[in-house]
This record gives C-alpha cells, sequence and structure tokens, in this order.
C-alpha cells in the first residue's frame, strides 16, 4: 500500500513539474483592464517591443513599423477600442471611446478631482496636466467642460518622453 501511494505522489510531482503554463492570446484580448497605476494593459507595459505587443494582444486592427517610414516612430492600433502602443516613443495612449475597464475611473473625471488617485500634478497646461508614477509619467487631457477626453501613459519620465502629434 505504501508503495502505491509512493508511486502516485511520485506521479502527481513529475508530472506537475513538467507542465507548462500556456496563457490563451484570446482572453488577453477579450476585456482591455488598463491598471494605471502600474502602467499595464492586460499585463502589457508601454516599453513592450511592437512584435511581443502584437504577439500579446493579436487583436490590433492596423500596424505602423518603427523605421523611418512611420510617423510616430511605430505603432499597434485597436481602433475598436480606441487603444494605440506608440512602440517607438514607450508611450500608450487611450482615448475618449475607449472600450474597456479603467483601474481608476479617469476617463470622463473632472479636472479638479484627481487629486485623490495620482497626487500632485507634476507639469499643468492649458488643456493638459502630467503626472509622475512610480513607472514613468501620466498624461491627461481635458475638453471644453474640464472633463478628461484623453490619456496617455509612459514608461519615460517627464524629461525624456517624445509624443506624437
Amino acid at each position: 500500500m505504501k508503495s502505491l501511494l509512493l508511486l502516485t505522489m511520485l506521479f502527481l510531482i513529475g508530472t506537475s513539474a513538467f507542465s507548462q503554463l500556456k496563457i490563451s492570446t484570446a482572453n488577453q484580448c477579450a476585456t482591455f483592464v488598463v491598471d494605471l497605476l502600474d502602467g499595464k494593459i492586460n499585463g502589457v507595459k508601454p516599453n513592450t517591443t511592437q512584435p511581443e505587443v502584437k504577439k500579446l494582444l493579436p487583436c490590433f486592427t492596423s500596424a505602423e513599423p518603427e523605421d523611418n517610414t512611420s510617423k510616430c516612430g511605430g505603432l499597434v492600433a485597436f481602433k475598436d477600442r480606441d487603444v494605440y502602443f506608440y512602440t517607438g516613443r514607450d508611450y500608450v495612449e487611450i482615448r475618449e471611446k475607449f472600450k474597456g475597464k479603467l483601474s481608476i475611473p479617469l476617463m470622463g473625471a473632472p479636472r479638479n478631482g484627481l487629486f485623490k488617485w495620482l497626487g500632485n500634478v507634476k507639469i499643468r497646461d492649458t488643456n493638459w496636466d502630467a503626472y509622475q508614477t512610480s513607472y514613468g509619467l501620466i498624461i491627461v487631457y481635458f475638453n471644453k467642460a474640464n472633463r478628461i477626453n484623453k490619456i496617455q501613459f509612459s514608461t519615460q519620465g517627464p524629461d525624456n518622453i517624445q509624443l506624437c502629434q
């Protein structure tokens, strides 16, 4: 009886040691979950390479290569979700018609209500504010009603970020 139990335990340990975790890319594209405090969309950071973004999130609608023919240094677009990875510049842009979940409800939030989530403004302009984060920077843009209508987050700091115009 002891040898049967020992044999069963060895078999279970052996099979679990050699098994591999396989991540389904279909699940990665089901719903975009944006963690603004950690700087990720479904676990993908803004400084992820273009081939990796395409592999991890294969539901992209278009892409521009990272070369001198591209307008903004490379892009992986998810137009149906209003999300854009600028891979050559290490930032992500989320626009007003975003379809998905935000870890903090910034889209549509009023300008005067952001301190509780983002702290003090690092740089302020007429129609945008930039906040320092643990991973880089969040820039939020405001419409005429002073509510957020676009979010950009980057692994770059305020001195290094280059946004596409």
